[in-house]
């Protein structure tokens, strides 16, 4: 029953976090992106750090593994966005770069 329980529960979580960045603003995604993201890829992958996203060995495969990396980000370098806030960057790097079904 509880393994019945933790798999539903984490069915509803993924729908959730998918379904909310149906609703997300791009453009504040890439305001975001650019004052919190960019220099760290650039120090990262050189150029203008898009690289990151769009090498071949990208550890992103997913829409989910996307939204799990910015939330990662977010805590890593200590941003502060609140969920709305990392559903903009995942928009906004999900049309530009990755391209994932929604």
């Amino acid at each position: 029953m509880i393994k019945i329980y933790t798999q539903l529960t984490l069915i509803v979580t993924m729908c959730l976090s998918q379904a909310s960045v149906y609703s997300a603003n791009i453009e504040q995604g890439k305001k975001l992106h650019s004052q919190s993201c960019t220099a760290c890829h650039v120090s990262q992958m050189g150029g203008d750090g898009s690289k990151l996203y769009t090498r071949d060995n990208r550890r992103v495969t997913s829409l989910t593994a996307l939204n799990q990396q910015v939330k990662r980000c977010n805590d890593n370098v200590g941003t502060g966005w609140f969920e709305d806030q990392i559903n903009n960057v995942v928009h906004f790097l999900n049309t530009n770069y990755y391209k994932f079904p929604k």
